[in-house]
């Protein structure tokens, strides 16, 4: 085990063990939760599965050994749901298309990795707009898990409305939301896998859901999604805006769980981390895999943290996980079985998590507070993460140059603000 240099971390095999099961328990919940969402995209349901636990290994054993980081990766919520619901049911493009962004976005985010464009683009952006896009997406997929659900209905008259709450598949999806939650405050581990489950067993037992006719089934074929990528079409003018999206989204993403995991472990306290640098490459490279596998971007899990309460300190914790993640690949049928009113309750408290972003934010900075409440409102709204984020970035600068405070404006905001006027106005 030298090489995860066990011993100068202060840890051993025992703990970091410990630390991988604890965050796969934690993590496993990305399985059933992915498949719904990109099969709403027409995306066949049993190559997803496959898919996802593909890229939950190679990203999380990637990591684990490139960086030797206790940080396991699988394919990013937020994303997801804006690549099935934003992208393909929004903007009408077929899913091999929005691959086609997901591998873009990774080759623009690998180069950048690689180069002091990482370092720049990371100082340059204001960390008060980088919680607003945080806040703002876990709107955008709460909204989803809502309309999922069918708490929150489409109206011809008042655009939403409250859906009917004594239905029994919203009374379910319900009984699911309050365990997500109860099992979040009391920190149980797993708690998002476990309430799925206590969910959808509640559903098969009051028949309005069918039970797997067998658990355990030989992996599906990963094939009908992966390559399907369409390159030349995700390169079209009015979608280079929606690369750029999703490669700052996965990079904030990545920089967010890095941080809160890494002041819990003690990692990257240099200010030139090579195990954070390294970190972040092998989220670039897992991305780009994305596109090729089939799925949506992959980024570093904030479950990870679960695992270093346990102690893990290592690569070795990340490699345990993501090894385990090989277990899943047979219980197909169990997944396929889990109804969708289940599996939405988890969107909904994802976004509640990410919305405590906001209570970080100086609101008494003009710019920053009028950017905030359009980015936050603007995902949801207008149903687009790149909507929201370009729309914060405008009035971000409208807002700076009214106070004539233009030397205070951050060059990346001024760049974002001009692919604003671009998307909106020329294309």
């Amino acid at each position: 085990m030298d090489l995860f240099r066990l011993e100068a971390h202060g840890t051993d095999l025992k703990t970091e063990t410990i630390a991988g099961i604890t965050t796969f328990l934690a993590m496993l919940y990305i399985v059933p939760v992915n498949a719904a969402i990109l099969s709403a995209a027409g995306m066949p349901y049993d190559a997803i599965v496959t898919a996802t636990i593909f890229m939950t290994v190679f990203a999380s054993v990637l990591n684990g050994l490139w960086a030797n980081t206790p940080i396991a990766m699988s394919v990013g919520m937020g994303l997801n749901a804006y690549f099935s619901f934003g992208l393909v049911k929004g903007l009408g493009i077929p899913w091999q298309t929005a691959l086609g962004i997901v591998f873009l976005s990774g080759i623009l985010y690998l180069l950048v990795s690689l180069t002091p464009l990482r370092r720049w683009l990371v100082e340059t952006i204001p960390l008060d707009i980088k919680r607003a896009v945080s806040a703002g997406i876990g709107a955008f997929i709460a909204l989803i898990g809502l309309q999922q659900l069918k708490i929150v209905v489409d109206s011809p008259s008042t655009l939403v409305q409250l859906g009917d709450l004594t239905d029994t598949h919203v009374l379910i999806g319900l009984l699911g939301l309050a365990l997500a939650i109860l099992f979040t405050l009391k920190r149980v581990k797993g708690a998002f896998i476990l309430s799925i489950f206590l969910t959808a067993t509640v559903a098969w037992i009051s028949g309005t859901a069918r039970l797997p006719d067998h658990l355990l089934s030989p992996p599906a074929s990963m094939m009908p999604v992966a390559f399907e990528l369409d390159i030349p079409s995700a390169l079209t003018p009015s979608l280079l805006p929606v690369i750029l999206i999703f490669f700052i989204t996965d990079l904030f993403d990545t920089l967010g769980t890095l941080a809160g995991v890494g002041i819990r472990a003690g990692l990257f306290e240099e200010k030139e981390s090579l195990s954070l640098q390294r970190t972040i490459e092998a989220d670039a490279v897992a991305t780009v895999a994305s596109g090729l596998a089939g799925v949506s971007s992959t980024t570093a899990f904030i479950e990870s943290a679960a695992g270093v309460e346990e102690g893990g300190r290592t690569g070795l914790t990340a490699v345990i996980a993501g090894a385990l993640f090989l277990l899943p690949l047979f219980m197909l049928p169990l997944f396929k079985a889990i109804p969708g009113y289940a599996i939405y309750p988890v969107l909904v408290v994802i976004g509640v998590m990410m919305s405590g972003e906001l209570k970080e934010i100086d609101y008494t900075d003009a710019a920053t507070r009028y950017a905030t409440f359009f980015i936050v409102l603007g995902m949801p709204l207008t149903y687009s993460i790149t909507n929201g984020l370009l729309m914060g970035a405008l009035v971000y600068l409208l807002v700076k140059l009214l106070e004539r405070k233009i030397a205070s404006i951050s060059p990346a905001m001024l760049i974002l603000a001009l692919v604003g006027v671009t998307f909106f106005f020329i294309l």
